[in-house]
């Protein structure tokens, strides 16, 4: 009976052991979880501020183009506008009269044009494909190289930051395209029936080695800027065979 009394309270002590290991795996494997999750958490957390920094940085760029642009066309075609009505209404001529007040209707409309640009709802109302042509047609009136442009597809379906960062990157690659790369010819195409869509930007410049870049920090940008958006950039280019640059949008 003794011996039967002490192998039981061994199993139920046995038991309470093992209830108690038990207990602590589970306890344990909470923990570890939880801090798991913070640890997602903390993560995401950083990279949607990230992410938003990207934005915030994307839409300070553009707004400092267009105000440079605002600057342009203010000295450049407003305030010729402006000077010529003041010497047209000055004039005792019925006709001069009459020109002048025609240009004060010119003067209005630009400065309500520039007045919407300064404003970045544009975005949201111009496609990618529309802003891709007046970039091409800025540099084509130039006379600086030909241009073209092909899409095999409808209309992309972008959201505004979508849009803000691949119009950054784009006006980017055409400056650089620019600068550097003396091209006779600069042409985008937008391939939306592949999967992921491509937009290639390429020129028949002079190209450089990829293994000598020297701006690598632009390019390193250019793509963490993808990343940010959920895409991909890829760049090709080669000495005298010039420069292809790839996004990849985030299906």
């Amino acid at each position: 009976m003794q011996d039967e009394g002490s192998d039981l309270f061994l199993i139920i002590l046995l038991g309470f052991f093992l209830m108690l290991l038990m207990v602590s795996f589970i306890v344990l494997m909470l923990l570890y979880h939880r801090q798991k999750q913070i640890k997602n958490r903390e993560r995401l957390k950083a990279i949607q501020t990230e992410y938003e920094k990207t934005i915030l940085n994307v839409e300070k760029e553009i707004r400092e183009d267009v105000l440079a642009f605002v600057g342009r066309e203010l000295h450049d075609n407003v305030g010729q506008l402006l000077s010529l009505a003041k010497l047209n209404l000055s004039s005792t001529k019925p006709e001069k009269i009459s020109d002048g007040k025609n240009m004060l209707n010119d003067i209005i409309r630009e400065v309500r044009s520039l007045s919407k640009a300064l404003n970045l709802d544009w975005v949201e109302t111009i496609s990618l494909e529309d802003f891709i042509k007046r970039e091409l047609e800025k540099i084509g009136n130039l006379e600086f190289c030909t241009v073209d442009f092909a899409s095999d597809g409808p209309s992309l379906t972008l959201s505004k930051d979508q849009k803000l960062v691949l119009f950054r990157i784009i006006q980017e690659c055409l400056n650089n395209a620019i600068k550097h790369a003396q091209p006779s010819m600069i042409a985008i195409e937008i391939n939306a029936g592949k999967s992921p869509t491509e937009i290639l930007i390429k020129d028949d410049g002079k190209g450089f080695d990829l293994r000598q870049q020297s701006n690598g920090q632009g390019l390193r940008n250019l793509q963490y800027r993808m990343e940010t958006i959920g895409g991909k950039l890829e760049l090709i280019a080669a000495p005298g065979k010039g420069t292809q640059v790839k996004l990849l949008l985030p299906n």
